[in-house]
């Protein structure tokens, strides 16, 4: 038990490293960390599971800040608490350039940030993920290797987001009992009182969606620790809605939305010294007050070690997979298994859509990975995302590996970043291209932090036919393209999504999306090739040496480009076809290979059922591009191919005017 007086001077470390280092930068938020310091105090202190020297322990209690914006209250904790990479410098280079301590936490510049928070909503939304993956991987491993909580802290303004909304339905439908959410309930936004525009019962809301609710005074260390263990308790997730004064100890600004996203000011802070009777220097910690702070720190590290005994002394296979589950790497043997599936391809070679093809691969690849947790925003049946091995997660049942998050794009998709963040899984998904949309902010935070999480993007195109504009992409790959670490593939045939599926899972550090089509496509690799072609990004499907036209293509367009290279062929016109699967992979090859590539014909067409932007890359200012200028239309495919003029026809005239 800490003595209130010993809470307060911990807690008030937190409120005048947060103040004074937005201070110095002259930029920040110092009203959360000031108002939610008496929470954090007492979730640091008692309960969460954490150890400093081993950040990684899999085993850990995850905390995220969904409030990005408050994010020198995490930093304060990590310095605090004693973790390496945040040192009082660190605190006093706050929102520098090169510094950890970036003004949002990002994943990945220090140990202890779980995820990258900021865009309101999303930590809340990847906090449910990751209390998936804890629940999956308990029900997998047993309590003795996995069974921590996952703690959260929300402000009003990551519940007003639709995304939290769909996180936290999803959360109660599935009974994520050891999710616990605060909502630090303090009643003010940049542009004032809540009350401007929200009066949402959010005790309701929640009840509603079969979470339990608790209010505290969110300033009473033991009305929050009793509230933490009711919580503990529950067989439903849990909102505890604390509330308290934004900028807590600011003579003049606490509780306005003055505090919220400005500098106290130097007077203003002089005051708070003075009312909090703190009076250490700016960035100084008094030796008292740090050193509990340490000891804190160090409270699990007891509990990390026996957990460290109990995985030694686990079955030696059980130890060996959920280790290897953990690093990331994946098994040995899938590359022979998608070799071996390859070969039987080019013996068949069936002309399935891409997205039975990507079920088809699937199928291989479930049957070696045991860590692949699929999923669909109710579109199983359209994504073919579920195979004989992912038997469906049910509220009482997480033996599955499949998910049915319902419609909700959004929350899917943060979901998934939650689940790579935890580690042990490698989480997919399906939707439509279309939708991509409604996935987007997570997809583009994926990329931003580095991990490993898979999209199904089917109905590609104009190719799904009667359901018109509305349902098919012609933006969307460029848009997605435009996002920076994002590996977009486009397969042509059962070939290369079997590749495409492989690039996805081999690159750890980089989100994946993977195009497909609704309708069938005919095999354009009949041969068998050990290596992965699509791994460079682009090569010749089809050579000619000294050729007059080059076609590159994506996805079902290259089946167009082998007809249309046919007919040139027939007619004594030296031409090739390129594939073009991945735009990002082939960037990042040799400018040799790429010039090899793009080559030196003096006609180059790139033929794809979507927009222009990108493709000049391959084929100039003045090469022919055949694709989409407008929004689709409602109407049999092959009609509106044709209605379009995405046609070997029009390929192969395109080609000859140019030459004439």
């Amino acid at each position: 038990m800490i003595s209130r007086e010993k809470h307060d001077r911990m807690a008030n470390a937190i409120r005048f490293l947060s103040m004074d280092a937005v201070e110095k930068a002259n930029s920040g938020h110092p009203g959360l960390p000031m108002g939610a310091a008496d929470i954090a105090t007492v979730l640091f202190t008692r309960y969460l599971s954490f150890d400093p020297k081993n950040p990684a322990w899999p085993n850990r209690d995850r905390f995220v800040l969904s409030a990005g914006h408050g994010s020198m209250l995490l930093y304060s904790l990590l310095y605090l608490t004693g973790y390496d990479d945040i040192t009082i410098d660190e605190i006093k280079n706050f929102r520098q350039l090169g510094s950890r301590t970036a003004g949002h936490p990002e994943y990945g510049h220090a140990a202890g940030i779980e995820t990258t928070t900021g865009p309101l909503g999303q930590g809340i939304a990847n906090s449910v993920g990751m209390a998936i993956a804890e629940r999956k991987l308990r029900e997998e491993f047993g309590s003795e290797l996995m069974g921590h909580y996952t703690y959260v802290l929300a402000g009003d303004g990551c519940l007003m987001e639709g995304v939290s909304q769909e996180a936290i339905a999803l959360a109660g439908h599935l009974k994520l009992n050891k999710l616990i959410v605060f909502w630090d309930d303090n009643n003010i936004s940049i542009d004032g009182p809540i009350s401007l525009a929200n009066s949402t019962d959010q005790h309701a809301r929640f009840r509603a969606c079969k979470w339990h609710t608790i209010a505290v005074n969110g300033h009473d260390p033991e009305a929050i620790a009793a509230a933490i263990e009711e919580a503990q308790k529950s067989d439903k997730p849990t909102m505890i809605a604390c509330k308290t004064v934004i900028g807590f100890g600011a003579p003049n600004k606490a509780g306005t939305h003055k505090v919220h996203g400005s500098p106290l000011g130097a007077e203003e802070i002089a005051a708070t010294r003075k009312a909090l009777g703190w009076e250490a220097e700016a960035f100084t910690v008094p030796s008292d007050v740090l050193d509990a702070w340490r000891i804190a720190g160090l409270r699990s590290a007891k509990a990390r070690k026996e957990w460290e005994e109990r995985l030694e002394a686990a079955e030696a296979e059980k130890k060996a997979h959920f280790i290897r589950r953990f690093s990331g790497e994946l098994e040995g043997s899938l590359a022979s298994a998608i070799s071996a599936y390859k070969q039987k391809l080019a013996e068949t070679k069936p002309s399935p859509a891409t997205r039975k093809a990507s079920e088809d691969a699937l199928e291989v690849i479930n049957g070696v990975l045991a860590e692949t947790i699929g999923g669909s925003a109710d579109l199983t049946g359209s994504n073919n995302t579920k195979t004989s091995q992912t038997h469906s997660i049910t509220p009482d049942d997480f033996s599955g590996r499949y998910i049915h998050y319902g419609v909700r794009e959004h929350g899917m998709a943060a979901a998934m970043n939650g689940m790579a963040l935890h580690g042990g899984l490698i989480p997919y998904s399906g939707g439509f291209l279309i939708f991509s949309d409604y996935c987007r902010p997570s997809i583009r935070l994926a990329a931003l932090m580095g991990i490993r999480v898979i999209h199904v993007l089917t109905h590609d195109s104009i190719g799904l036919g009667e359901d018109g504009p509305t349902h098919q992409p012609v933006e969307h790959m460029a848009a997605l393209r435009a996002i920076p670490n994002l590996l977009m593939f486009r397969p042509a045939d059962a070939t290369e999504t079997a590749e495409c599926w492989q690039l996805a899972l081999e690159n750890r550090k980089r989100p994946s999306g993977l195009a497909l089509t609704r309708q069938n496509l005919m095999a354009v690799r009949t041969e068998y090739e050990e290596q992965n072609l699509c791994a460079r990004g682009a090569y010749d499907l089809i050579s000619a040496s000294d050729a007059q036209v080059t076609i590159f293509a994506t996805g079902s367009e290259v089946e167009i480009a082998v007809k249309a290279c046919q007919t040139l062929t027939a007619k004594g016109i030296a031409t090739r076809v390129v594939s073009v699967p991945c735009f990002e992979l082939f960037a990042e090859q040799s400018e040799d290979y790429q010039q090899a590539i793009i080559g030196t014909s003096p006609v180059k067409i790139a033929v794809e059922a979507g927009i222009r932007q990108g493709w000049d890359h391959f084929i100039g200012n003045d090469g022919i591009f055949i694709g989409m200028s407008s929004f689709g239309a409602s109407g049999p495919y092959k009609d509106l191919y044709k209605h379009f003029g995405i046609t070997p026809e029009v390929v192969v005239a395109s080609a000859e005017a140019k030459l004439s």
